[in-house]
Parts: C-alpha cells; sequence; structure tokens
C-alpha cells in the first residue's frame, strides 16, 4: 500500500478513548461496574454490607420497583411515559386485600387486581393517543384519581387481617431465596428476550424513534401504544399485589413516590425521554444501583429526606448526560 493510499486511512481512535466509548454506550456495562464499585468500597466501609441478609433485605424491597419499571422501560422506548404506576400499585393493592377480606378465592382477587390495573392503563392510553393528551397531563390526572380512589376506599387507613394463605406469594422462600426475587429475575429475563427478539416489541423502537415514518410502514401506532399503556397498569398492579401479601395488607399509601425511583432506574439503564432507546436489562441494573445507593446511605445513617434529593439529583444527572451523549453523537 502506497504513503498516499495510507495516510487517507481513516485513523483509529486511541484505546483508552474506544474503552470509554464502549462504556458510554454499552449502558449495561456502565451499570455493572459501577454496582461492583459500591459493593467493593461498601464491603470495606461496613462488613455486613456483604451479608446475605443484607443482600436479600435490598432484592426484596426493590423487586415492586423492578417489576413496574419493565413496563416504564418499554414505554419510554415508544417515546410515552407513565407518572400514575405509583397509584395504580396502591389501588391494586387495596382493592385486592378488600376482595379478600370479603371472602373472595385468592386467584379471581389477583385477577380481578391485575384487570384493576390494565384498565387503568388503557384509560392512560386513550388519554394519550386517542385524545392526543400530553403524557405528563394525562398520567398525572389518572395519579390523582387512582390515589383518590384507593384513600376513599380505605379511608385513608391499610386493609389488613388476610387470609395467611396470600403470604405465600410475597414471602415464601424457593432454596432459602425469596420467591418474590425468584418471580421478579424471570419476568425481567423473558420480557428482556422479548423485546430483543419479538416483532411486536421491536416495533416500539420504530414508533420511538419516528412515530411517522412507523405509521406510513404500516405500524398501528395507537393500538400499540394503549397495549403498552395497559401492559404497564398490568405490571404496577402485580406490583401492588406483592407488595401486599409481602407486608400482609393493603395500603393507600403504598408506591408514594415511586414513579420517580422508576424513571431514574429506566433512563440511568440507556432508556431516553425521547424515546427509540433503551432495553429491559439496562433499566433493570439501574434499579439495582438505585437500590445500592439508597442502601448505602441507609448504612451510612443518612437522612431518608437527603436520599429523596440524592435520587432526584441522580435522575436529573442522567438525563443530562443522555442529552449530552445524544448531542455528541449528532
Amino acid at each position: 500500500m502506497t504513503m498516499t493510499a495510507q495516510a487517507n486511512l481513516p485513523m483509529k481512535p486511541p484505546l483508552l478513548r474506544r474503552v470509554l466509548q464502549a462504556f458510554v454506550d454499552i449502558r449495561e456495562l456502565t451499570l455493572i461496574v459501577l454496582i461492583a464499585a459500591i459493593i467493593i468500597v461498601m464491603s470495606n466501609i461496613n462488613p455486613y454490607f456483604l451479608s446475605f441478609s443484607n443482600f436479600r433485605a435490598v432484592a426484596v424491597g426493590m423487586a415492586p420497583t423492578a417489576i413496574i419499571v419493565i413496563g416504564m422501560a418499554i414505554l419510554l422506548a415508544s417515546g410515552g411515559f407513565d407518572l400514575s404506576v405509583g397509584s395504580v400499585m396502591a389501588l391494586s393493592s387495596t382493592v385486592v386485600a378488600m376482595l379478600l377480606l370479603s371472602g373472595m378465592a385468592i386467584p379471581l382477587a389477583v385477577a380481578c387486581g391485575l384487570i384493576l390495573g390494565g384498565i387503568v392503563g388503557v384509560v392512560n392510553g386513550v388519554l394519550v393517543t386517542g385524545l392526543g393528551i400530553n403524557p405528563l397531563i394525562a398520567t398525572l390526572g389518572t395519579m390523582s384519581i387512582a390515589r383518590g380512589i384507593a384513600l376513599v376506599l380505605t379511608e385513608g387507613f391499610s386493609v389488613s387481617s388476610l387470609p395467611a394463605s396470600f403470604a405465600w406469594i410475597g414471602k415464601a422462600d424457593i432454596g432459602g431465596f425469596p420467591v418474590i426475587v425468584l418471580f421478579t429475575i424471570l419476568l425481567v429475563i423473558l420480557f428482556d428476550l422479548a423485546v430483543r427478539h419479538t416483532p411486536f416489541f421491536r416495533q416500539v423502537y420504530f414508533i420511538g424513534a419516528n412515530e411517522k415514518a412507523a405509521m406510513l410502514s404500516g405500524i398501528h401506532v395507537t393500538r400499540v401504544r394503549i397495549i403498552l399503556y395497559a401492559l404497564t397498569g398490568v405490571l404496577a398492579a402485580l406490583a401492588g399485589v406483592l407488595l401486599a401479601s409481602r407486608l400482609m395488607s393493603g395500603t393507600p399509601t403504598a408506591g408514594n413516590g415511586i414513579e420517580l425511583q422508576v424513571l431514574a432506574a429506566a433512563v440511568i439503564g440507556g432508556a431516553s425521554l425521547r424515546g427509540g432507546e433503551g432495553t429491559i436489562l439496562g433499566a433493570f441494573l439501574g434499579v439495582v444501583f438505585v437500590a445500592l445507593i439508597n442502601n448505602t446511605m441507609t448504612m451510612l445513617a443518612v437522612s431518608i429526606y437527603w436520599q429523596m434529593i440524592v435520587i432526584g439529583g441522580v435522575l436529573v444527572t442522567a438525563v443530562a448526560l443522555d442529552m449530552l451523549i445524544r448531542s455528541k453523537r449528532g
């Protein structure tokens, strides 16, 4: 090869720059490194951090958030989002508890709770896609309505004294591992594979990247988005059922503020508020990252109020970095 031809070849960036670029582009890899760093640092500060009982408590506590983030990540990829997930979680929790107290069979009560979550999701989808209401306004409204219904039904009190057999869903172990955690991991794996390999969920990314192009290519955007909102509602309701089983009570104030944690985790995991990006695995790792930060601050005796500030700061930072990366790519 002549010197002139060699001079015209594009120069490869330095190895360090390529490695750093890989960390930026592959969000899952970045989160795995950050999670490992937190574990290493905290294990030196507090030996209890590495204990099985601590990891068990963290895993059980983050399970409802991890289930909800599945739907939120898919919604964000389509260009939407849902602020009502925490309220749907609380409403489903209280309704299922009240049905159980009335003598309804556990499978039927759980099915009613999931259907209720799906109905709220469909309402969100119709408001956003059918009536063209901004997702922020639409889901903010249903968030208030769902929470209000939960409070009206219970008069603000938790619904307790549930059948003992209902506790199995949220408290049982298999081989020393909580069923609720194993079930959550199974859901994450199934939905991650579905999003990566099934035609229906691949449409989500086309819609989020360019809605008009998706419509011209034959994708029924309205129908897909309504299904996604319904799915998000069902997953939020499922999280509420599992929480009610673990606490053995339906709590109308459950999930208050969880929508912030879910959004933060999904964005940290690689989802974009503009749509077209994100994975279920990345969103799940984002939940793990946020849960470990909360656990770290608790062990360091940081006030719960400061924890809210930190999570808000993490969300703003993640969105800012996402916008910066996008502008650099552009």
